[in-house]
């Protein structure tokens, strides 16, 4: 199914998983979201993962034909993953693992497989697993951030004067794609749906939105809620970019500003102020820290700065300023006011202080960095400043 050396990084993934399930007392896991089969295989496939307390996983696989491996089985249905495990010589699980973010049906179904066995939460085992990046996890990271900067630098290149901000953002978008972007902005959590991200224009970007996102917009139509209106860009407003980092699979998040023509000096402010609470919580966030502390000191500095106001939204506020990163695009940790995570090395986290100006639109920058020893290290690099667009 995977070569030797990946085979190395399946194990190293397959570690951090067992050490989740000890805590929790489970002596196996059955996974099947797209998310978590990717992580815990390397490929998303209609099937399971089954990762036993000890020794390596098995791939219960219904689709694609033709994947092959000593642990890899077909099945037609789950229903026959038991008596499988009979046969490879495998213990029914005394206490499973399954995921409580699936689908009720699922977990149902999936949970009938062992009627004797206990269930455990198997998303908040995978949650802290994939939280804490491998190497290789690190090196798709830093590829993805590589190519998301190219395309930034080329932005200003495709505006146009009388454009409107869907007509910017396919021009962004058809950039990432031919940058080798995959095009899908994985997110966890059904409630939450966008396509390849958002630019915000002036007073939409005021606009509430029912998801939880940091910024809103009220998108094309009543289906999906969020981001770019069709509306014409005019001179004095802000357009905050905030587009898919997703070319390996791992996504980076970063948020550039433009202007159209020149911005009053509060929004210029509130832009500095975003920088300048970067490069307090890249000191700060380091291993041990409380994302509850990250969270506090910006929004302290924000008050200080008098944009309190303003600060992760106008109209409707975001109740975060980070979050973790990595196949999904809102992992662990989360940087909130009641958040219990304390930063731990090899997190990777993007930081979104951002401010929305009414009459003018969302300023603010944001990066994703990774966390060591000496604090946060940006892995997405672009120019930090407003750039006038004409």
């Amino acid at each position: 199914m995977f070569s030797s050396d990946f085979q190395a990084e399946i194990l190293r993934r397959s570690a951090k998983i067992q050490a989740g399930m000890r805590a929790v007392g489970a002596d196996a896991a059955l996974i099947h979201t797209n998310a978590n089969l990717y992580y815990t295989s390397g490929r998303v496939f209609s099937g399971y993962t089954y990762i036993p307390v000890e020794g390596e996983p098995h791939y219960f696989v219904r689709r694609p034909v033709g994947l092959k491996g000593e642990t890899v089985h077909y099945i037609r249905k789950p229903e026959q993953i038991p008596a499988l495990l009979t046969e490879l010589g495998l213990p029914q699980p005394r206490c499973v693992a399954l995921e409580w973010d699936a689908t009720h049906g699922d977990y149902m179904r999936l949970a009938a497989l062992f009627p004797e066995a206990k269930v455990v939460n198997a998303s908040t085992v995978m949650r802290g697993a994939r939280a804490v990046k491998t190497e290789y996890e690190l090196a798709q990271l830093r590829e993805s951030a590589v190519k998301h900067a190219e395309v930034y630098h080329r932005i200003e290149s495709v505006y146009r004067d009388g454009m409107t901000d869907i007509e910017l953002q396919i021009e962004i978008e058809r950039l990432l794609r031919l940058h080798g972007n995959l095009g899908l902005f994985r997110i966890n959590g059904a409630s939450m749906e966008i396509f390849m991200g958002n630019v915000l224009c002036g007073d939409n970007a005021d606009t509430p939105t029912p998801y939880d996102f940091a910024m809103g917009g009220a998108g094309m139509d009543c289906s999906i809620p969020v981001g770019a209106n069709g509306m014409l860009m005019r001179p004095g407003m802000a357009v905050m970019v905030d587009m898919c980092g997703n070319f390996t699979g791992y996504m980076t998040d970063m948020t550039r500003v433009y202007s159209i023509g020149d911005l009053p000096e509060k929004a210029l402010d509130a832009h500095r102020c975003s920088i300048e609470i970067h490069r307090e919580l890249s000191r700060m966030g380091k291993p041990g820290v409380a994302a509850a502390d990250l969270y506090h000191r910006a929004v302290e500095m924000a008050r200080e700065a008098g944009f309190d106001d303003y600060f992760m939204g106008h109209n409707q506020k975001a109740g975060f300023i980070g979050h973790g990163v990595g196949i999904e695009v809102n992992e662990a940790p989360v940087l909130a006011p009641r958040s219990k995570e304390v930063l731990v090395e090899n997190q990777v986290i993007a930081l979104e202080p951002k401010f929305v100006i009414p009459h003018v639109g969302a300023v603010g920058i944001e990066d994703t960095y990774v966390v060591t020893p000496d604090g946060l290290q940006a892995i997405t690099s672009a120019p930090v400043d407003i750039a006038q667009l004409f």
